[in-house]
């Protein structure tokens, strides 16, 4: 529920420098527009933007405990502690008093009774810091599955942190240096955990704390994903999906402003949205409000594309709101909206880095900035669904899952326009080489491999289909994890995935993957879980992924611009464009549109991006 950013030195009293911290947290900004605050004190400051969506009187941040000698320890939170309410009920049993009902307060008194290990308590999405005045040592740490980005740069004598790189950037010891790593991450076709784009930036890697004292700094791992038998019937199975998904969004209705849905008609929008309906804990007055996304004709002209979109979303997200009984609307956006380049360039600053997405980060922006226009400042997504539950084709496709790198690369690999990454195909050849991408995905795939854990027993196959649920929740997910939450917080919404529940996810990761897909069909046992709550067609739709548009005149507009980039050859992006790649782009017969264009699209879309990003940021590369 906000941005955090903070700075510790041990070599200096940081009193003098607030000016510097607060212009990290004014990078911040639009994170939490609702309030600011910061605590600066000898070798410790930290700042916090607010979102208020609890305690909304009274639960102002930075949280300080103190007592007659002076302040003990202060923590800055950015997410939602979805147990804060047994935690404060636990804590109070044991002496502790609180002034609100706020969820960083609780966690800072979880901190002050269980010292480090208090994360191990904590349920949600958090990211969070905790500065111990007595020991002078700063922690920091992610939840489990790195819903809540943070990252960090190390100086000689101390460290700088933030929600976002641009809070680091704010900093004037931090510079936007990117070095061939940093290339290569950018291209990657999955994120090494922990690994920046820019030079010396890094992040707290999920299911992680750091703690930062003045002999130097550690990282601790504590949690992971278990590997254990499972013994529950079908029947028990099904139902205890149910119950752990109902508790889940349960717990991530609290709030003391009206939690809306995200629902687009596919099963994993509407279970949440359903439960959610059902739920005692729903927030505010009158029905839960629903909302989805549409391009104006889209429904109309649908073409579908064999493996990512069976259908339309629009007719079931308006069956599945009338069957639950939503308030719901649907944002509708044109083709002017879209291909308004300010819009564009507001996705790259929401996400600090080119993407090759265009107009699926566009979309997911302005439908975001519709979400807040309407009053609505936190949202239930279905995202992650498809990692927990195999959802993906190429997490059952054999020549994909069972292939020697990432199943999605294999995937990918099979488009020349994204041999090597998606949206590389008009960098310099000469330059691919030597970065070799594929290596760098590839070796990536070996090393998160060897990570994975298994229990005795266990046949070929269904050790193979662990590895797959691995890979997908620990380096598939995060990828998109971390885009759903900078689009939304861009416009101070925040999202809130309950597929991410800690509990849901130990417990489906350890059923066996025929259990989750019976008969063939994709998230068999998660509609089995929710089968009475949802119209049959919604039930049993293929999954259909995320929305792009199939207009003609978007791709028009995409093609200008980069031929427009493309001669330029003073353009910040030249020197890395590859000139028989791009003049075959452009030699085309006509622009890249329809379902099976958007690979070509994604490259011209990527340079379009790179090059703002190289003019706005002032990047310097050093290869």
């Amino acid at each position: 529920m906000s941005g955090i950013a903070g700075w510790v030195d041990f070599d200096r009293d940081l009193t003098p420098e607030a000016a510097t911290v607060r212009a990290m947290a004014a990078a911040l900004a639009h994170r939490g527009p609702d309030g600011e605050g910061d605590w600066i004190q000898g070798h410790a400051a930290l700042a916090h933007r607010r979102l208020a969506l609890l305690d909304v009187d009274h639960g102002a941040q930075p949280v300080v405990h103190a007592t007659d000698s002076g302040p003990v320890a202060v923590l800055t939170l950015d997410g939602a502690v979805t147990n804060h309410v047994e935690l404060r009920r636990e804590l109070a049993a044991k002496g502790h008093r609180f002034t609100g009902h706020g969820d960083g307060e609780v966690a800072l008194h979880a901190y002050l009774e269980w010292g480090g290990d208090f994360v191990t308590r904590l349920e949600g999405m958090f990211a969070l810091a905790v500065w111990d005045e007595r020991r002078q040592e700063l922690l920091l740490a992610r939840d489990r599955l790195g819903v809540k980005p943070l990252c960090y740069y190390r100086t000689p004598s101390g460290l700088l942190f933030g929600s976002e790189p641009k809070a680091l950037l704010a900093h004037p010891a931090v510079e936007p240096v990117v070095d061939a790593e940093g290339l290569r991450e950018l291209f990657a076709h999955s994120r090494k955990p922990g690994t920046g784009v820019f030079r010396g930036v890094c992040e707290v890697l999920p299911g992680h704390a750091l703690v930062v004292r003045r002999p130097g700094t550690g990282h601790r791992r504590y949690w992971s994903l278990p590997a254990r038998p499972h013994t529950d019937s079908p029947e028990t199975t099904v139902s205890t999906v149910r119950r752990l998904l109902s508790d889940a969004v349960a717990s991530h209705l609290r709030a003391d402003v009206p939690v809306g849905a995200m629902l687009s008609g596919g099963i994993d929008s509407s279970a949440l949205t359903a439960l959610a309906a059902l739920s005692a804990r729903q927030p505010g007055p009158g029905p839960l409000r629903s909302f989805s996304v549409n391009f104006a004709g889209y429904a109309e002209n649908f073409e579908p594309h064999p493996t990512m979109r069976a259908t339309p979303d629009a007719p079931f997200a308006e069956l599945a709101a009338r069957h639950i009984g939503t308030d719901h609307t649907e944002i509708l956006l044109d083709t002017a909206v879209l291909t308004d380049p300010a819009v564009h360039t507001a996705a790259l600053r929401s996400q600090d880095a080119p993407s090759p997405l265009g107009d699926m980060d566009v979309s997911l922006l302005l439908f975001f900035e519709a979400l807040r226009s309407a009053g609505i400042t936190a949202v239930l997504s279905g995202e992650t669904a498809d990692e927990v539950f195999n959802g993906y084709f190429w997490a059952y496709e054999p020549r994909h899952s069972n292939s020697t790198t990432f199943p999605w690369v294999s995937f990918e690999r099979g488009h020349d326009a994204a041999a090597g990454g998606l949206g590389c195909s008009l960098v310099d050849l000469g330059l691919r080489k030597e970065l070799d991408f594929m290596e760098y995905a590839d070796q990536h795939y070996r090393d998160a491999l060897a990570e994975v854990p298994h229990t005795d027993g266990e046949s070929a196959e269904e050790r193979r289909a662990r590895e797959v649920t691995y890979l997908a929740l620990t380096r598939w997910a995060p990828t998109h994890l971390d885009r759903a939450d900078r689009m939304s917080m861009a416009h101070g919404v925040q999202l809130r995935p309950p597929f991410c529940d800690r509990a849901l996810v130990e417990y489906v990761y350890n059923v066996p993957a025929a259990l989750k897909r019976e008969n063939g069909q994709e998230k068999s046992l998660l509609r089995a879980a929710v089968a009475d709550l949802l119209p049959e067609p919604v039930l049993q739709r293929r999954k259909s992924a995320y929305p792009t548009t199939q207009e003609a005149a978007y791709g028009e507009f995409v093609r200008a611009r980069f031929a427009a980039v493309a001669a330029d050859r003073g353009s910040p992006v030249a020197p890395l464009l590859d000139a028989e790649a791009t003049a075959a782009a452009l030699g085309g017969n006509g622009a890249p549109s329809g379902a099976f264009a958007w690979v070509e699209r994604a490259s011209m879309e990527m340079v379009l991006q790179l090059d703002s990003w190289l003019a706005e940021y002032q990047v310097r590369l050093r290869l």
